[in-house]
């Protein structure tokens, strides 16, 4: 397979790996856009929301308490954005469910001007 995000799980590529175990990765995002952006993968290869079936319920619910733990030990104690890019039109740009968790400043909303 030839997702980018595959071979980071499976150490092909590198990457600044905060969090690991057996269904899921977090590592820092390579362009950050806020002082604390970092992605939370799971290694099983899902190209993204949509495609989701509910087998894979356990792996999205332990995704969101790797987020918080993570955020918890990162010092975001005053909240953080999780965004998720689903499809083209959603900015998605990488075919493997992600989601950025971003903090250490103040999120406006919209999140960006059309």
């Amino acid at each position: 397979m030839d997702c980018l995000f595959c071979k980071i799980a499976a150490g092909e590529i590198p990457s600044n790996k905060i969090y690991e175990d057996e269904q899921v990765l977090a590592f820092y995002d390579i362009d950050p856009q806020a002082p604390v952006h970092f992605l939370v993968i799971p290694k099983a290869h899902i190209p993204s929301c949509d495609a989701l079936e509910e087998s894979e319920d356990p792996v999205v619910s332990h995704v969101f308490t790797v987020i918080a733990r993570l955020a918890k030990q990162l010092g975001l104690t005053g909240g953080y954005r999780i965004v998720n890019n689903c499809g083209a039109d959603g900015g998605q740009t990488v075919q493997h469910l992600h989601f950025h968790v971003l903090g250490g400043r103040e999120m406006g909303w919209p999140p960006f001007a059309s």
